[in-house]
């Protein structure tokens, strides 16, 4: 049985969770940060990074700054949000990335903290330790949180709590309505459970977000802590931004420290016997298991919070009675959507860690034979509550390989397949890290940002609202337009329908996935999309296309998915329901407005093949 109350052992690691008992924190964390080897930086890194190309154009080299050739499409198509970012950059400039000419986000972050160092050891504790919040909604496992506390509690300070809701943030991040929503009410329980330790959590909305890191300072001062920790977002925006706070702290006389948190294998760890980051998952996650193996730290839980160690209700009393920041008026829900989400997904980790017992106890041991059923009712349903950082994937593996006896890709297969679903999430982020352009609207293989995408708007528009005419993809589509969730089956299915059957910008269901999903997570998002599009990490080569009349007959054989959420064909009883125009139950299917196939999937499929070829072939 999960309990919040039982006590673990705190993590003292300094590789993982760092400590002022074990060793400066500093250090540590220039150590944990370093076990990523960043590439040896040429000369040219820093201007290039800064825009400035003259000196490469004058030798004949490409201009990293200029645009790629179809830029005005993802920009018109909404793929490219100009109010924040600039054009799809050009392909040469991934490559750039890659070979090391461009500084990656965490390199930038790193040499902040080593440029910061010396100034950064002299600062001592003052009269307040502060958390700042983010994606770690939770008080179980939180490894920043943790860090703060000892903190404080070696040096008998008040712990305060921060959040900073930034609107601009969710806009550029494409963050749903139903995500807010589900972050809101989580952030309600955490002020309670924080509450009840005396430790209070500041909140407040941030209209500008480029004015958050000043605004830490501010706060920072005005209750004279000098001590800031967080755990590491490792998206493109955020690395930069905690780049910039850790020298703008440095120079306002507060120390910042962040912690690995989100993955259970710190991004950098795996290497191949080449030395080079794994792109492929299968060799990564044998790589990731016996790591863990060796290293068995990695999986220890971090202890909770106890009662804040410095008297809080004295000197910060007006502090514990700040009110949950609103929701942004372009991401608010209905009062009857409102009701919807929160009866399917309960908010806070106490939720969180009963879902999890609850699926390890009842469903995960045939998780393997039954995952992969649109009918069934054998998937977890936690990964709202990973997004939302109710809960940490660290816990999730921790209690899963306890119930595999010690094992994590061996013993019983169903435990071992739920493990393996869940490693897929730090591979993500794994990737993301390392080839940083796949967060600023490119892909892994970027060659295929070439290819003569359609951007026909009726086309994207029948697939948005489930249709198209294919069963199977407008049942899945309807289920996350109605429970902003979708089956990990049909992920795949409607990812590989809009870019081979429809040709259309699979950035565009990137987006639209971003938007809706309650578990929008960039990196397994944009993976995920990688994989149907076959534009991503996945070694699958470019002819790899659903036919989703296959995928229907063989993962929801007699129809009830389909007849869930595509009411229209619900009077149809027998296996015309996957194809009702091509098996004889047009007419039902006519009588009650569903629409024919827009398209053939045959011809489709032929015409995705040539084109995905020319690319391929560099035509």
């Amino acid at each position: 049985m999960i309990l919040r109350s039982v006590r673990v052992r705190p993590l003292i690691n300094t590789q993982q969770v760092l400590t002022y008992r074990t060793v400066s924190l500093q250090r540590a964390f220039i150590a944990l940060i370093s076990d990523m080897p960043p590439k040896k930086r040429k000369s040219s890194s820093i201007s290039a990074m800064n825009g400035a190309s003259s000196d490469t154009n004058k030798r004949g080299k490409p201009d990293l700054t200029r645009p790629h050739p179809h830029a005005k499409d993802t920009e018109d198509f909404g793929i490219v949000l100009r109010d924040f970012y600039p054009p799809e950059m050009c392909n040469e400039r991934c490559e750039a990335y890659n070979n090391g000419t461009l500084e990656r986000p965490i390199e930038s972050l790193q040499r902040a903290y080593e440029d910061t160092f010396d100034e950064r050891q002299k600062i001592e504790p003052k009269t307040a330790v502060v958390h700042w919040f983010k994606t770690d909604l939770r008080l179980h496992d939180n490894r920043g949180l943790q860090m703060a506390y000892q903190v404080a509690r070696e040096h008998n300070l008040p712990l305060i709590g921060l959040y900073i809701l930034s609107p601009e943030d969710l806009t550029a991040h494409l963050s749903s309505a139903p995500r807010v929503d589900l972050t809101l009410r989580t952030l309600e329980l955490l002020r309670r459970d924080l509450n009840e330790l005396d430790i209070p959590l500041y909140m407040e909305t941030q209209e500008a977000r480029k004015d958050i890191p000043q605004r830490i300072i501010n706060l920072c001062q005005e209750w004279g802590a000098s001590h800031l920790f967080a755990n590491l977002e490792y998206e493109v925006d955020e690395l930069r931004r905690e780049a910039k706070l850790v020298r703008l702290c440095a120079r306002n006389d507060i120390r910042f420290e962040a912690a690995h948190d989100t993955c259970v294998v710190t991004p950098g760890k795996l290497v191949s016997q080449q030395g080079k980051q794994y792109a492929v998952y299968s060799p990564w996650f044998r790589s990731w298991c016996a790591f863990l193996n060796e290293n068995p730290e990695y999986l220890e839980v971090a202890d909770e919070p106890g009662s804040n160690p410095g008297d809080a209700r004295k000197d910060f009393k007006t502090l514990f009675d700040c009110e949950v920041p609103v929701a942004p008026e372009n991401k608010r829900l209905t009062e009857e959507e409102k009701t919807r989400f929160r009866e399917l997904y309960p908010e806070g980790e106490h939720e969180a860690l009963r879902r999890l017992e609850a699926f390890l106890e009842e469903k995960a041991n045939d998780y393997d034979d039954l995952r992969n059923s649109l009918a069934g009712r054998n998937t977890s349903v936690l990964s709202p509550y990973f997004a939302s950082g109710a809960l940490s994937a660290r816990t999730a593996v921790f209690e899963a390989r306890k119930k595999n006896k010690g094992q994590l890709n061996a013993n019983q297969t169903g435990y071992a397949s739920w493990i393996s679903e869940v490693a897929w999430r730090d591979f993500y982020k794994h990737v993301l890290v390392h080839w940083p352009f796949i967060c600023m609207n490119k892909c892994f293989k970027p060659e295929f940002t070439n290819l003569a995408w359609s951007y026909d708007k009726d086309h994207f528009n029948a697939w948005c609202e489930g249709k198209t005419g294919y069963p199977i993809v407008d049942a899945a589509m309807r289920q996350m337009n109605h429970a902003a969730w979708m089956h990990n089956r049909t992920r795949m299915v409607v990812s590989s329908f809009l870019s081979k059957d429809l040709l259309i910008d699979w950035r565009a269901g990137e987006r639209y996935f971003m938007e809706h999903l309650i578990d929008g997570d960039f990196a397994s998002n944009h993976g995920g999309w990688g994989f149907g599009s076959s534009t991503g990490v996945d070694p699958q080569p470019y002819f790899r296309i659903f036919n989703p009349l296959r995928q229907s007959e063989r993962f929801d054989p007699e129809g009830e998915y389909i007849r869930h959420w595509v009411p229209e064909l619900r009077a149809i009883e027998s296996a015309a329901i996957h194809d009702p125009y091509g098996r004889g139950a047009g007419d039902i299917a006519e009588r009650n407005g569903y629409p024919r196939p827009i398209v053939d999937h045959s011809q489709s499929r032929d015409r995705a093949l040539e084109n995905y070829k020319k690319v391929a072939q560099g035509r």
